[in-house]
């Protein structure tokens, strides 16, 4: 997923994406922030705030078979892609 398409799916701005990545900026950020971060990522709500806490977080389980689905297909056009780019026909 891209910051653009994090932004999209969060309702946060792409700018607070941008920081948040890049770790641009440390200010306090709201929960809601997170917590919007999380769900658009596949995760619960509590998961970005328990791991900015430091608290011990379960692994994640981001939508299961159908996110892993979604991500192979991402995976799949950036190869073609990047074949496409390089001119190679494997």
């Amino acid at each position: 997923m891209t910051m653009t398409e994090l932004a999209a799916r969060s309702g946060v701005s792409l700018t607070t994406v941008r920081e948040l990545v890049h770790v641009l900026n440390t200010r306090r950020r709201q929960p809601r922030t997170l917590a919007s971060l999380s769900t658009a990522l596949g995760w619960p709500a509590e998961h970005l705030g328990t791991v900015l806490r430091g608290q011990a977080a379960s692994e994640p389980e981001p939508g299961g078979l159908a996110t892993v689905q979604r991500e192979l297909r991402d995976l799949r056009r950036r190869v073609e892609a990047l074949e496409r780019g390089s001119g190679n026909s494997s």
